[in-house]
Protein backbone atom coordinates (compact mmCIF):
# COMPACT_ATOMS: atom_id res chain seq x y z
CA UNK A 1 0.00 0.00 0.00
CA UNK A 2 2.88 1.98 0.74
CA UNK A 3 4.34 2.19 -2.53
CA UNK A 4 0.40 2.97 -4.04
CA UNK A 5 0.93 6.27 -2.40
CA UNK A 6 4.25 7.37 -3.11
CA UNK A 7 4.63 10.50 -5.16
CA UNK A 8 6.15 10.02 -8.41
CA UNK A 9 9.59 11.49 -8.83
CA UNK A 10 9.76 15.07 -9.41
CA UNK A 11 11.50 15.97 -12.92
CA UNK A 12 14.43 18.60 -12.11
CA UNK A 13 16.44 20.30 -14.92
CA UNK A 14 19.48 18.35 -13.64
CA UNK A 15 18.30 15.28 -13.72
CA UNK A 16 20.77 13.17 -16.12
CA UNK A 17 22.59 16.54 -17.11
CA UNK A 18 25.72 15.36 -18.61
CA UNK A 19 23.25 13.68 -21.61
CA UNK A 20 21.09 16.91 -22.09
CA UNK A 21 24.35 18.73 -22.07
CA UNK A 22 25.90 16.46 -24.97
CA UNK A 23 22.41 17.24 -27.25
CA UNK A 24 22.86 20.92 -26.61
CA UNK A 25 26.51 21.02 -27.73
CA UNK A 26 26.20 18.34 -30.35
CA UNK A 27 23.31 20.28 -32.22
CA UNK A 28 25.02 23.75 -31.59
CA UNK A 29 28.20 21.94 -33.24
CA UNK A 30 26.67 20.45 -36.14
CA UNK A 31 24.32 23.44 -37.17
CA UNK A 32 27.88 25.42 -36.63
CA UNK A 33 29.98 23.10 -38.96
CA UNK A 34 27.19 23.76 -41.91
CA UNK A 35 26.46 26.89 -41.51
CA UNK A 36 30.52 27.38 -41.85
CA UNK A 37 30.12 24.91 -45.39
CA UNK A 38 27.92 27.70 -46.27
CA UNK A 39 29.63 30.74 -45.81
CA UNK A 40 33.05 29.39 -46.11
CA UNK A 41 35.51 30.10 -48.93
CA UNK A 42 35.46 26.68 -49.97
CA UNK A 43 32.08 26.87 -50.77
CA UNK A 44 31.65 22.67 -51.09
CA UNK A 45 28.04 22.87 -52.01
CA UNK A 46 28.83 24.61 -55.31
CA UNK A 47 32.58 24.10 -56.20
CA UNK A 48 32.66 20.04 -55.28
CA UNK A 49 32.31 17.11 -57.50
CA UNK A 50 28.96 17.36 -60.34
CA UNK A 51 27.30 13.97 -60.45
CA UNK A 52 24.53 12.70 -62.66
CA UNK A 53 22.80 12.41 -59.50
CA UNK A 54 23.81 15.88 -57.90
CA UNK A 55 21.12 17.77 -57.02
CA UNK A 56 21.00 22.14 -56.93
CA UNK A 57 22.75 23.68 -54.12
CA UNK A 58 19.57 25.09 -52.78
CA UNK A 59 18.58 21.77 -51.62
CA UNK A 60 20.76 21.62 -48.33
CA UNK A 61 19.43 24.75 -47.15
CA UNK A 62 17.16 22.05 -45.49
CA UNK A 63 20.36 21.39 -43.01
CA UNK A 64 18.94 24.73 -41.42
CA UNK A 65 15.60 23.79 -41.09
CA UNK A 66 16.83 20.54 -39.43
CA UNK A 67 18.73 22.17 -37.12
CA UNK A 68 16.25 24.58 -35.93
CA UNK A 69 13.96 21.93 -35.02
CA UNK A 70 16.71 19.46 -33.22
CA UNK A 71 17.39 22.74 -31.50
CA UNK A 72 13.43 22.77 -30.39
CA UNK A 73 13.91 19.05 -29.37
CA UNK A 74 16.83 19.56 -27.03
CA UNK A 75 14.93 22.45 -25.64
CA UNK A 76 11.81 20.00 -25.15
CA UNK A 77 14.01 17.68 -22.92
CA UNK A 78 13.68 19.74 -20.37
CA UNK A 79 10.12 19.45 -19.88
CA UNK A 80 8.21 16.11 -18.56
CA UNK A 81 7.01 14.80 -21.66
CA UNK A 82 10.07 15.75 -23.18
CA UNK A 83 12.44 13.56 -20.53
CA UNK A 84 10.59 10.70 -20.37
CA UNK A 85 11.17 10.62 -24.51
CA UNK A 86 14.23 11.95 -25.66
CA UNK A 87 16.33 11.52 -22.14
CA UNK A 88 14.77 7.83 -21.38
CA UNK A 89 13.82 6.76 -24.81
CA UNK A 90 16.52 8.37 -27.25
CA UNK A 91 18.98 8.11 -24.78
CA UNK A 92 22.79 8.68 -26.13
CA UNK A 93 21.64 8.03 -29.72
CA UNK A 94 21.48 12.15 -30.03
CA UNK A 95 24.76 12.72 -29.01
CA UNK A 96 25.79 10.04 -31.50
CA UNK A 97 24.17 11.04 -34.16
CA UNK A 98 25.47 14.89 -34.21
CA UNK A 99 28.92 12.87 -34.10
CA UNK A 100 28.11 11.07 -37.50
CA UNK A 101 26.88 13.88 -38.86
CA UNK A 102 29.58 16.31 -37.81
CA UNK A 103 31.98 13.46 -39.69
CA UNK A 104 30.11 13.78 -42.78
CA UNK A 105 30.57 17.49 -43.07
CA UNK A 106 33.81 17.21 -42.53
CA UNK A 107 34.53 14.58 -45.11
CA UNK A 108 32.24 16.23 -47.41
CA UNK A 109 33.89 19.53 -47.21
CA UNK A 110 37.23 18.18 -47.64
CA UNK A 111 36.02 16.16 -50.51
CA UNK A 112 36.89 12.88 -49.10
CA UNK A 113 33.97 11.47 -50.51
CA UNK A 114 33.93 7.62 -50.25
CA UNK A 115 34.92 8.42 -46.01
CA UNK A 116 31.77 10.65 -46.59
CA UNK A 117 29.61 8.05 -48.09
CA UNK A 118 30.43 5.91 -44.74
CA UNK A 119 29.65 8.80 -42.08
CA UNK A 120 26.44 9.32 -44.26
CA UNK A 121 25.45 5.21 -43.93
CA UNK A 122 26.16 5.55 -39.95
CA UNK A 123 24.01 8.67 -40.08
CA UNK A 124 21.22 7.30 -41.42
CA UNK A 125 21.63 4.31 -39.35
CA UNK A 126 21.23 6.21 -36.08
CA UNK A 127 18.61 8.49 -37.61
CA UNK A 128 16.28 5.01 -38.33
CA UNK A 129 16.72 3.97 -35.03
CA UNK A 130 15.52 7.16 -33.73
CA UNK A 131 13.16 7.29 -36.13
CA UNK A 132 10.95 4.75 -34.88
CA UNK A 133 11.75 4.72 -31.49
CA UNK A 134 9.69 8.18 -32.13
CA UNK A 135 7.21 6.70 -34.30
CA UNK A 136 6.55 4.03 -31.60
CA UNK A 137 5.90 6.63 -29.41
CA UNK A 138 1.92 8.13 -29.08
CA UNK A 139 1.44 11.73 -29.82
CA UNK A 140 -0.18 13.52 -26.47
CA UNK A 141 0.61 17.46 -27.43
CA UNK A 142 1.31 19.77 -30.13
CA UNK A 143 5.10 19.73 -28.93
CA UNK A 144 6.16 15.90 -29.62
CA UNK A 145 4.48 16.59 -33.33
CA UNK A 146 7.45 19.84 -33.51
CA UNK A 147 10.07 18.72 -31.44
CA UNK A 148 9.85 14.65 -31.86
CA UNK A 149 8.08 13.40 -35.03
CA UNK A 150 8.79 16.58 -37.44
CA UNK A 151 12.28 16.84 -36.95
CA UNK A 152 13.57 13.55 -37.06
CA UNK A 153 10.96 12.61 -40.14
CA UNK A 154 12.47 15.28 -42.17
CA UNK A 155 16.05 14.06 -40.83
CA UNK A 156 15.16 10.62 -42.09
CA UNK A 157 13.58 11.55 -45.36
CA UNK A 158 16.71 13.95 -45.94
CA UNK A 159 19.67 11.57 -44.82
CA UNK A 160 18.03 8.64 -47.29
CA UNK A 161 18.28 11.08 -49.97
CA UNK A 162 22.16 11.89 -49.10
CA UNK A 163 23.25 8.40 -49.14
CA UNK A 164 22.19 7.93 -52.94
CA UNK A 165 23.99 11.40 -53.84
CA UNK A 166 27.27 10.94 -51.27
CA UNK A 167 27.56 7.20 -53.10
CA UNK A 168 27.24 8.65 -56.55
CA UNK A 169 29.83 11.64 -55.30
CA UNK A 170 32.01 8.67 -54.03
CA UNK A 171 31.66 6.54 -56.97
CA UNK A 172 30.40 7.81 -60.05
CA UNK A 173 31.71 9.68 -63.03
CA UNK A 174 32.30 14.05 -63.06
CA UNK A 175 29.59 14.84 -65.14
CA UNK A 176 31.39 18.41 -66.00
CA UNK A 177 34.35 16.26 -67.81
CA UNK A 178 32.58 13.04 -68.16
CA UNK A 179 29.68 11.80 -70.65
CA UNK A 180 26.92 9.85 -69.68
CA UNK A 181 27.35 6.05 -69.91
CA UNK A 182 24.74 3.37 -70.22
CA UNK A 183 25.67 2.05 -66.26
CA UNK A 184 25.40 5.87 -64.99
CA UNK A 185 21.65 6.33 -66.73
CA UNK A 186 21.06 2.54 -64.99
CA UNK A 187 21.78 3.55 -61.49
CA UNK A 188 20.57 6.71 -62.02
CA UNK A 189 17.47 5.67 -62.72
CA UNK A 190 17.16 2.49 -60.03
CA UNK A 191 17.80 5.49 -57.76
CA UNK A 192 15.14 7.35 -58.62
CA UNK A 193 12.82 4.04 -58.63
CA UNK A 194 14.22 3.35 -54.87
CA UNK A 195 13.68 7.23 -53.50
CA UNK A 196 10.05 6.50 -55.17
CA UNK A 197 9.55 3.09 -53.87
CA UNK A 198 10.71 4.91 -50.25
CA UNK A 199 8.75 7.73 -50.63
CA UNK A 200 5.50 5.26 -51.08
CA UNK A 201 6.54 3.43 -48.00
CA UNK A 202 6.44 6.88 -45.88
CA UNK A 203 3.17 7.55 -47.47
CA UNK A 204 1.61 4.43 -46.38
CA UNK A 205 3.29 3.89 -43.01
CA UNK A 206 0.31 4.83 -41.25
CA UNK A 207 -3.33 6.27 -41.76
CA UNK A 208 -1.66 9.62 -41.92
CA UNK A 209 1.29 8.73 -43.82
CA UNK A 210 4.86 10.63 -42.74
CA UNK A 211 4.44 14.39 -44.58
CA UNK A 212 7.63 15.67 -43.83
CA UNK A 213 9.79 12.96 -45.00
CA UNK A 214 7.79 12.42 -48.07
CA UNK A 215 8.22 16.19 -48.20
CA UNK A 216 12.04 15.67 -47.58
CA UNK A 217 11.93 13.08 -50.56
CA UNK A 218 10.62 15.20 -52.88
CA UNK A 219 12.38 18.29 -52.18
CA UNK A 220 15.46 16.37 -52.98
CA UNK A 221 14.06 14.98 -56.48
CA UNK A 222 12.84 18.28 -57.82
CA UNK A 223 16.40 19.49 -56.72
CA UNK A 224 18.01 16.65 -59.00
CA UNK A 225 15.49 17.88 -61.63
CA UNK A 226 16.72 21.26 -61.61
CA UNK A 227 20.37 20.43 -61.68
CA UNK A 228 20.51 18.01 -64.09
CA UNK A 229 20.15 19.79 -67.22
CA UNK A 230 18.74 18.52 -70.91
CA UNK A 231 21.80 19.41 -72.56
CA UNK A 232 23.97 17.22 -70.25
CA UNK A 233 21.99 14.41 -70.56
CA UNK A 234 18.25 14.44 -71.50
CA UNK A 235 17.84 11.25 -70.01
CA UNK A 236 18.16 11.84 -66.57
CA UNK A 237 16.72 15.37 -67.06
CA UNK A 238 13.86 13.73 -68.02
CA UNK A 239 13.72 10.84 -65.51
CA UNK A 240 14.27 13.33 -62.42
CA UNK A 241 11.20 15.06 -63.76
CA UNK A 242 9.27 12.20 -64.13
CA UNK A 243 10.24 11.06 -60.67
CA UNK A 244 9.58 14.87 -59.06
CA UNK A 245 5.83 14.38 -60.14
CA UNK A 246 5.22 11.08 -59.24
CA UNK A 247 6.99 12.33 -55.63
CA UNK A 248 4.01 15.10 -55.55
CA UNK A 249 1.58 12.20 -55.50
CA UNK A 250 2.75 10.68 -51.83
CA UNK A 251 3.38 14.39 -50.96
CA UNK A 252 -0.75 14.35 -51.45
CA UNK A 253 -1.51 11.29 -50.02
CA UNK A 254 0.23 12.34 -47.16
CA UNK A 255 -1.44 15.40 -47.07
CA UNK A 256 -4.69 14.38 -47.73
CA UNK A 257 -4.30 11.36 -44.51
CA UNK A 258 -3.07 14.06 -41.85
CA UNK A 259 -6.43 16.73 -42.90
CA UNK A 260 -8.68 12.95 -42.44
CA UNK A 261 -6.26 12.34 -39.59
CA UNK A 262 -7.56 15.96 -37.91
CA UNK A 263 -11.05 16.30 -38.72
CA UNK A 264 -11.42 12.77 -37.27
CA UNK A 265 -9.84 13.80 -34.41
CA UNK A 266 -11.66 17.23 -33.98
CA UNK A 267 -15.10 15.09 -34.51
CA UNK A 268 -13.72 12.81 -32.01
CA UNK A 269 -13.52 15.93 -29.39
CA UNK A 270 -16.84 17.53 -30.05
CA UNK A 271 -18.36 14.21 -29.81
CA UNK A 272 -17.81 13.37 -26.32
CA UNK A 273 -17.29 17.51 -25.52
CA UNK A 274 -13.39 17.45 -25.37
CA UNK A 275 -13.58 21.57 -26.00
CA UNK A 276 -10.60 23.54 -25.15
CA UNK A 277 -11.96 24.95 -21.71
CA UNK A 278 -11.92 21.60 -20.22
CA UNK A 279 -9.09 20.08 -21.55
CA UNK A 280 -6.05 19.59 -19.51
CA UNK A 281 -3.45 18.67 -21.51
CA UNK A 282 -3.55 21.77 -23.37
CA UNK A 283 -2.55 23.20 -19.90
CA UNK A 284 -0.10 21.32 -20.29
CA UNK A 285 1.74 22.60 -23.54
CA UNK A 286 5.54 21.68 -22.87
CA UNK A 287 4.35 17.87 -22.14
CA UNK A 288 5.38 18.46 -18.08
CA UNK A 289 3.42 15.72 -15.63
Amino acid sequence: MASFFRRPPSNSWSDHLPLKLANIVGALFVMGANGYTVISPLDVYYTGKVTYFTPAPWAYFLWPVIHLLVLGTCTYQFSGRGKELIIDIIGWNLPLLDFMNAMYIYSWTNQEYKYALVFMIFTCSVVSKIYRLVKASTVRNICDELFLHLPFSLYHGWTTCLVFSTAFAAFGVDAEIEPVRIWTKVFVFASLFTLQTIASAYAYASVEGDLPACLAVSWFIWAVFVNQSPERSPFVHWCALGAAILSLCWLMRSAIGLELKIRTRNANNARFGFGASNDQEGSRLLGGH
